[in-house]
């Protein structure tokens, strides 16, 4: 099979998998609500073929077209290729999808870039399970999600201690067939309308919770696998009035294992902690943020440009409350895409021909989260009370209303009623619906709290010995020697490794 449709994306999800909404098991292509999800999805896989060039590329073991996002990278050239196919897939949603299929294929593709990892700490049979996994989802299409974050409720102990114990995902039973995993995960944003769930390292593990220490992939539909949606954002209205929750609510779901048999042949880690923790440190910057910052960018770029055309049909593009809002905007633009160019040009070997992008590039998850809460903020200020008075497309075409909303709702500069409207349902959809929030949330955290990302900075400056400049002053002074600075800042074990 080659790169696939929309067609074919959803007839595959036509295999009986257990999703509940509310207190309802529904058939996720019946079910109305969903309907929109589907079908933006499956425009997703459409969208990978009008635009071919930038998406899609020939698989060099069969020569059919596959996507560039599952692609290994081995140098430049490679690092360029992955940014036109992340910007241009990211301009599909205009970066609202978080958890379009080429950011876990990254994922994988990464994770299996870095067979050195393997070959130091584990069997090579792993591995060889890692790569021919790659190559079902190369050859299938397959749409993934990850469920990777602990099932930690209780959070006065451990992640894996007290209640946390028995809630999150772990080895039980060990058979002739496979493992059998029990236990939750969150959050699988996409989950339901995947193709698969894999499951992959996030934080650490210590000794002594080996059996919590997995990799592996299985599929939605897989016997005990059950997916319990939250609220559904989407709603049954024309792109003109929700561009966004008409097409773009992509579910999350904790996902349960409820003994769950995993085939050995896909099991990738099994209790293997050095391999655990270290598979992610030697890939989420360099290789997956590739493709998060870039989707991030694309984003700011149309929040950019939203707003100007907020300010345009206010008649406010030149007051200076208004520009300083839409500069903080664009600057943050800016150095998104500083960040990105230096981290590509930067790109370098992380270990086994893995070519990934500078680690510098893991700067923006400590940054990029705010600044999105930020731009939503921007824009209910520049919005207010307009946000409100939007009538649907449909109201201008009834004969009794339609003529009083061009009178009393015209834009300034020219700018008609209708378009009025679309440009604040727009801005609404974007930041204060439902989905919108939904959406502001997920960039807060998706990628880990901004506290722990900017502890995480911190304690890798400190490793790669980015200090002595207090001292050197005084040195440099003639002063004499300031006392010893101490330096024992521990890199925790999901950063070590990492390509300074």
């Amino acid at each position: 099979m080659t790169a696939r449709t929309g067609t074919e994306y959803k007839q595959g999800l036509a295999d009986g998998r257990e999703v509940w909404l509310g207190n309802e098991r529904i058939n996720i292509l019946e079910h109305s609500a969903f309907k929109g999800s589907i079908e933006g999805m499956a425009a997703y896989f459409d969208y990978q073929h009008k635009y071919a060039e930038d998406c899609l590329m020939e698989d060099a073991a069969t020569g059919a077209l596959m996507n560039v996002s599952l692609s290994l990278p081995k140098n430049a050239e490679d690092i360029a290729r992955r940014h036109r196919a992340f910007d241009r897939l990211a301009r599909y949603s205009n970066g609202m999808l978080g958890r379009t299929p080429d950011y876990v294929n990254v994922v994988l593709a990464g994770h299996v870039s870095r067979k050195d990892i393997f070959d130091k700490h584990s069997d090579p049979v792993f591995h060889e399970r890692l790569a021919a996994y790659h190559r079902k989802v190369i050859e299938n299409d397959l749409a993934l999600t990850h469920t990777i974050v602990h099932a930690a409720i209780d959070k006065s102990v451990g992640e894996l201690q007290g209640i946390n114990e028995e809630l999150t995902l772990r080895v039980v039973k060990r058979t002739e067939e496979g493992l059998v995993v029990r236990g939750a995960k969150m959050l699988a944003t996409l989950g339901p309308i995947a193709d698969e769930l894999y499951v992959y390292p996030a934080t650490p593990i210590q000794k002594g919770f080996e059996e919590y220490a997995l990799s592996f992939a299985i599929p939605v539909a897989t016997t005990g696998v059950v997916a319990v949606c939250r609220d559904h954002y989407g709603v049954d209205q024309d792109v003109a009035d929700k561009p966004f929750s008409s097409r773009f609510d992509e579910q999350d779901a904790v996902i349960i294992f409820d003994d769950v048999l995993v085939p050995w042949h896909r099991v990738f880690i099994d209790g293997n902690l050095d391999v655990y923790n270290s598979l992610n440190a030697g890939t989420a910057t360099g290789n997956t943020q590739q493709q998060t910052a870039i989707r991030a960018s694309v984003k700011l770029e149309f929040a950019y440009d939203l707003c100007v055309q907020m300010a345009k049909v206010t008649g406010t593009e030149g007051k200076p409350e208004t520009t300083s809002m839409l500069g903080e905007i664009y600057s943050y633009l800016r150095i998104a895409r500083s960040v990105i160019h230096s981290a590509e040009l930067n790109a370098s070997n992380w270990g086994g021909g893995a070519f990934f992008c500078h680690d510098d590039i893991s700067s923006l998850r400590t940054v990029m989260p705010i600044w999105m809460a930020r731009v939503n903020d921007i824009i209910k200020s520049m919005g207010s009370h307009n946000l409100l008075a939007t009538p649907t497309a449909a109201a201008f075409e009834d004969p009794r209303l339609g003529p009083l909303l061009h009178k009393y709702l015209p834009g300034a500069n020219g700018i008609s009623a209708e378009e009025r409207a679309r440009i604040f349902r727009t801005a609404w959809d974007f930041a204060g619906s439902a989905l919108g929030s939904r959406i502001e949330l997920y960039e807060r955290f998706y990628l880990g709290s901004v506290s722990r990302a900017r502890s995480l900075d911190h304690r890798k400056a400190q490793a790669k010995g980015e200090t002595g400049a207090y001292k050197a002053m005084f040195e440099e002074a003639g002063v004499g020697p300031a006392p010893e600075a101490q330096n024992d800042v521990v890199i925790p074990g999901e950063y070590a490794g990492v390509r300074a």
